[in-house]
């Protein structure tokens, strides 16, 4: 897992996909990118592991006053729609990802966008994979946070996880909206 801290204009051409001009210092596991507006913004990358534990991509969490934004690049899934939400635990054992615990729920509701009683800080919008088996998109969530202190904050001390579902969310049904079996995810701990 790589941790970024970098200004707001930068993050933008990070989730824009056409990568940054400015000059960056890496160190082990941080790369620090000038601040070229103000606000600085946290982001953080892991990678999507599918039920083999090989990668299949990354996600990248960026931070910010709006919210976190979600960024999932991967390939090798089963075309179709998908679900993916943030589950309570940094932890991706494969086959099952069961180690990654229920989903990301601080406010203890029930699951789905369209549940009266809901919906999970971690309920995330489906994901489309397309006819190869790749996606590349970006969602923002407001209910999630890289900033310590914040209700949502994903970095406690056992992580967080991103779960790629096999099947798509109802958006209704608790407590995973018949999303199916988890068949990748990427675990987020503060380093």
């Amino acid at each position: 897992m790589k941790k970024w801290i970098y200004g707001a204009a930068a993050a933008a051409v990070v989730l824009a996909g056409c990568g940054m001009q400015a000059e960056k210092e890496e160190t082990d596991n941080e790369v620090k990118v000038p601040i070229m507006s103000e606000g600085v913004t946290t982001a953080i990358e892991s990678d999507l592991i599918n039920a083999e534990g090989e990668a299949i991509g990354k996600i990248l969490l960026t931070g910010d006053k709006k919210g976190t934004g979600i960024r999932i690049s991967a390939e090798g899934l089963e075309p179709g729609v998908k679900a993916i939400h943030v589950h309570e635990k940094g932890e991706c054992t494969p086959p099952d990802f069961k180690s990654a615990g229920s989903h990301f729920n601080p406010e203890h509701k029930e699951h789905g966008f369209e549940n009266p009683k809901g919906f999970h800080a971690g309920d995330l919008p489906n994901i489309e994979v397309d006819a190869e088996g790749k996606v590349d998109l970006e969602t923002v969530s407001q209910y999630i946070s890289l900033k310590e202190g914040h209700p949502g904050y994903l970095l406690d001390e056992d992580g967080s996880a991103v779960v790629v579902h096999e099947k798509a969310d109802d958006y209704k049904t608790d407590p995973a909206g018949n999303s199916g079996d988890r068949i990748a995810c990427a675990a987020f701990n503060k380093k």
